[in-house]
């Protein structure tokens, strides 16, 4: 069993890769999932009549290039299908109970007491209609209670459909209505934004006399391998989200892939990072969950913040952790001791640019696969390169995966040819929750495949195959965009934005300027004759869309540059600048040298020419990991330690300058006479 595809990747004459891979076999005795028949060359042939029929021109791949395709995708590997992942945490309840399960904020859960509760609530799930198939919706913050919650839907038959509190009260409504949610495991403080649905609230953090009167014992269970385990909401290009059906066998697939291929143990040291909505989440929690390891949910503001989060791993001896792209790579730019825990750093979500120093002490894992084919399809081990020439590839198909790069006729291209990335195997998603053509128009019928059951979901990615197997991953087909780890279609965007009543029209893109540092632009053509601000389309976004789908900069534009085709030519679009981008009527400027300095501070880190007072940091094109930049700064300059959680409180220059000015003096009061002489002496 593969510990992990490893990717070493040395530099060649004339610029070229040559990426050498590792396997080593070995098996896990952890007592969790456990595989046991060797990788054998798949059982379709490599192109069936039925394709050449379909496609009487001549083959693009040489017999050898076919042969070698069909041997990287040979990925079986046989797994247990006849028992599903909440019944392995069962097993751990009774093997292990006083072991610790999850670890938040100085509280302790034993897996005996995570089976207890999840058993009470499964019990009264089942009371309220709860069974194979039906969704039960989830909407809770990072904590303890996420796990029972996501534990008990799947012990009561469930398929769990988790939703992140923080999302507009719009936005949720209109999942919990599509998902024809009944029942909804929540917080008391969250209920207020939820009440447009006709459904049974079940407060988690207050209904504790009615569940604790429930049975403690474990269910029978009728859940199947083809049933539901999950239901999650993605963006769609129609202009709302879609939600994406995950089956207990694809789940399956990725924890017994997962638990051999990072050696997890029961005495394994996990985290939990992610948002309650990102389809990571069940991937941090279920392969650790089912081997007996412990699972530790880092705070909010720590969760986000490199150098707090390290220092936090170092506390806890963390070993294994997913982090998304963007927060991983700030956490390779730190210096980490050779004495660390952690073995296993993962990372994915997003386009990974920057390689590991030779220093650290432990494997750095890039990971790609959206959430159709349950978070994982490839994964590589990432190792040092002094000169390297291109990103990091995205590694092999993991088990019982299978990866194929087609052109627009669906032939297979040569090897280092580009075309676009389609998945098959079995961590693919039955489909979209009631979307039945937009399932068939992705999930379309493996052309390579003699099983007429057989699918390939289709990516809209554009990759190659390296000469080794590896996938170089190159961007998107279409015009989808991630960011931050998030996939936004931007006409979700444009959908809302058109709505304005001085838009014309408009278009969303993803702008790179600076590489790493990706941005959602908005071009807004305007109504003739119509005054628009930028404050005015982001109040209107912020109503009905998450944070991370509200553009950094609005650029106005008197038409949109239109291809020879008639279609809208991103490419022609300009870059923002002070005299395209759209700004509020009028700009507050600096009223003392604190908010001046703060304004610096601002338009450095948010690359912007013009800023006021009175903008929200997150509302310009700020996040977390520019917000602990700009903490950093604020240390740097003033001498004073703000927080996150301080910065969130005080987003404006205004207020963030009165922020500093009370820790400043705060600083002095706590001083001694001879420490305030010498700070005097210094300036």
């Amino acid at each position: 069993m593969d510990i992990v595809n490893e990717v070493r990747s040395e530099q060649m004459n004339e610029g070229q890769r040559n990426i050498g891979t590792t396997i080593s076999h070995e098996k896990a005795s952890n007592g969790g999932l456990n595989t046991e028949s060797s990788r054998h060359t798949p059982s379709y042939a490599i192109l069936t009549p039925l394709r050449k029929e379909r496609n009487a021109d001549k083959l693009l791949l040489s017999e050898r290039e076919q042969q070698q395709i069909a041997l990287w995708n040979a990925t079986q590997q046989s797994y247990p299908q006849d028992i599903c992942v909440h019944q392995f945490v069962e097993k751990q309840a009774a093997n292990t109970p006083e072991a610790t399960a999850l670890w938040a904020n100085g509280q302790v859960m034993t897996y005996a007491q995570l089976n207890q509760q999840a058993n009470q609530l499964a019990h009264y799930l089942q009371t309220l209609g709860v069974g194979p198939n039906v969704l039960v919706g989830l909407c809770v913050e990072r904590s303890l209670d996420m796990v029972v919650g996501m534990l008990s839907i799947l012990k009561a038959g469930g398929a769990y459909v988790p939703l992140d509190p923080a999302y507009p009260a719009e936005r949720l409504n209109y999942m919990l209505k599509d998902a024809q949610i009944a029942v909804l495991l929540t917080q008391k403080h969250l209920t207020a934004r939820l009440a447009e649905q006709d459904m049974t609230c079940i407060c988690m953090d207050t209904d504790t006399s009615l569940l604790t009167q429930q049975s403690i014992t474990n269910l029978v269970s009728t859940v199947t391998a083809s049933d539901l385990v999950y239901v999650i909401y993605t963006s769609g290009s129609t202009g709302q989200p879609k939600g994406v059906e995950i089956t207990h066998k694809s789940l399956l697939n990725l924890v017994s892939w997962h638990q051999p291929a990072f050696e997890v143990t029961s005495s394994d040291r996990a985290t939990q990072v992610t948002s309650p909505a990102f389809d990571a989440t069940g991937w941090e929690v279920w392969p650790y969950l089912a081997s007996g390891a412990s699972i530790y949910f880092p705070d909010e503001e720590t969760r986000v913040t490199p150098a707090s989060l390290q220092k936090w791993f170092a506390e806890h001896r963390i070993t294994i952790s997913f982090l998304p792209t963007a927060l991983a790579e700030s956490m390779l730019t730190l210096e980490w001791p050779s004495t660390t825990s952690l073995r296993f750093l993962l990372t994915g979500a997003d386009t990974l640019h920057h390689y590991p120093s030779p220093a650290l002490p432990f494997a750095f894992i890039n990971n790609y696969g959206p959430t159709e084919a349950t978070v994982v399809t490839t994964s590589g081990r990432v190792y040092p390169v002094a000169h390297a020439y291109a990103p990091p590839s995205i590694g092999r198909p993991i088990d019982n995966m299978q990866v194929y790069i087609l052109n627009e006729h669906l032939q297979q291209v040569p090897i280092g040819t580009l075309g676009e990335l389609y998945i098959g195997g079995d961590g693919l998603a039955r489909g979209y929750l009631n979307r039945p053509e937009l399932t068939n128009e992705r999930f379309i019928r493996h052309p390579f495949s003699e099983d007429p059951h057989a699918r390939l979901y289709k990516t809209g990615d554009l990759a190659h195959y390296l000469s080794d197997g590896q996938i170089a991953f190159l961007g998107r087909a279409d015009h989808q965009i991630k960011i931050r780890g998030y996939r936004i279609e931007p006409n979700e965007i444009v959908a809302v934005l058109n709505r304005h009543a001085a838009v014309q029209t408009s278009v969303v893109i993803a702008r790179e300027d600076i590489p790493g540092d990706k941005r959602l632009v908005a071009y807004v053509v305007p109504v003739p004759g119509a005054s628009i601000t930028s404050g005015s389309l982001r109040s209107m976004l912020k109503n009905q869309l998450p944070t991370h789908m509200i553009p950094s900069a609005f650029v106005l534009v008197e038409a949109l540059p239109i291809t020879p085709n008639g279609k809208v030519d991103r490419t022609a679009l300009p870059a923002p600048d002070a005299a395209n981008t759209l700004s509020d009527n009028t700009i507050t400027l600096p009223t003392n040298p604190i908010e001046s300095q703060l304004t610096d501070i601002v338009l450095a880190i948010l690359k912007l020419d013009q800023v006021g007072i009175d903008e929200n940091f997150f509302m310009i094109g700020g996040h977390s990991l520019l917000g602990t930049q700009l903490i950093a700064q604020v240390d740097t300059v003033f001498g004073v330690k703000l927080t996150l959680r301080g910065l969130f409180n005080a987003p404006t220059i205004r207020l963030l300058a009165a922020e500093v000015e009370r820790l400043i003096l705060a600083k002095i009061e706590s001083m001694s006479e001879a420490e305030i002489q010498q700070l005097l002496g210094q300036g």
